[in-house]
């Protein structure tokens, strides 16, 4: 039961008003999750991306979302995880919580190739298997299966907003599926 005053009780959320103040002032902490299928010997064979409206253009994008305060990496990965591929996904976290990158986002062009029109922002980066079924939620429209040829082509990473094409392909690399 909540009253006028009350103060919230997951004080680890922003408001619309403090995030976009914190932004202007502040590098904020994300996660990135590259979902995939891995066969028996842990090969990659597919990727997935998520596509959705964006201003009236359809782009492709990758599993994220911010870290909260007190909230650890592998939570966060997770709860991106499953708010982005529905909880059916059931996606093998790493056992050694280390990104295969440290991406950095700036509003502006920068030496990164990263970009983010609202925020300076600093990502870890991951390659999470997935064996269930993912059911995109959120804003996605669904989670398109690639393979990772497909996935590293041009076409599919010209599609990615922010630089996420280049990230996606460190990706690959990082587990040996590109050179």
């Amino acid at each position: 039961m909540s009253s006028v005053g009350t103060p919230d009780p997951n004080s680890s959320w922003l408001s619309e008003e403090e995030l976009a103040e914190t932004r202007r002032r502040l590098p904020l902490l994300y996660v990135e999750a590259i979902p995939v299928r891995v066969d028996g010997l842990g090969r990659v064979t597919e990727v997935g991306t998520l596509v959705r409206g964006n201003d009236g253009e359809i782009t492709r994008t990758l599993v994220s979302g911010r870290v909260m305060f007190g909230e650890t990496l592998r939570d966060a990965l997770f709860r991106h995880l499953e708010k982005d591929l529905g909880p059916m996904a059931f996606p093998l976290l790493p056992a050694n919580p280390t990104p295969f990158t440290v991406a950095e986002y700036f509003p502006w062009p920068s030496d990164s190739q990263y970009t983010d029109v609202r925020q300076h922002a600093v990502s870890m980066a991951y390659v999470v298997p997935v064996t269930g079924t993912c059911e995109p939620r959120q804003d996605a429209l669904e989670l398109t299966w690639l393979s990772p040829a497909e996935a590293a082509s041009e076409a599919v990473t010209a599609d990615m907003e922010g630089g996420r094409g280049s990230l996606l392909r460190a990706a690959l690399a990082s587990v040996g599926v590109l050179p």
